[in-house]
């Protein structure tokens, strides 16, 4: 998935490819945070909202874990699988104390909309802490088929 989210030619929401989500972890890495992709299994070609909630489950777990976890080592797993896609994010536990500004920005919806937007789709999904971090868990199917539109009623 990931190298077909690099390449993408469906169009996101907001109408461009998909970003990929090894560009994400290294935006975080140069940004200063310690973390890591790992990649198992063959990647297969989702479709467009798979790619896009997988992205989201990321970008959102990073976010979380920089706003709450300041320094803590993370790492996105990545497994493929013939019927869909699992990721998890896991995070230690924070190196420093959040700072209280930035973690309490935001709207506080963030893991409810994850857990709506996989749940959507078919997926599964748990967050929670660890005895020393905090993991959150979402698999995916490899495909959700989009519907068309329903016609309009007759005037």
């Amino acid at each position: 998935m990931i190298g077909l989210l690099r390449r993408a030619r469906g169009p996101a929401a907001s109408g461009a490819a998909p970003p990929d989500l090894a560009g994400l972890v290294a935006e975080s890495a140069a940004a200063g945070m310690p973390v890591e992709l790992v990649e198992r299994g063959g990647p297969r070609e989702p479709s467009p909202a798979v790619a896009r909630t997988a992205y989201r489950v990321v970008q959102e777990s990073l976010t979380n874990a920089r706003k709450h976890a300041p320094g803590a080592a993370v790492r996105v797993e990545v497994r493929y699988r013939a019927d869909g896609v699992r990721l998890a994010v896991v995070n230690s536990a924070p190196a420093a104390e959040p700072d209280a500004a930035l973690a309490g920005s935001g709207s506080g919806l963030g893991l409810a909309g994850l857990r709506e937007r996989v749940e959507t789709l078919g997926g599964t999904f748990a967050a929670g802490p660890l005895p020393d971090g905090f993991r959150v868990e979402a698999t995916l199917p490899a495909y959700v088929p989009v519907l068309p539109p329903e016609p309009a009623p007759p005037e």
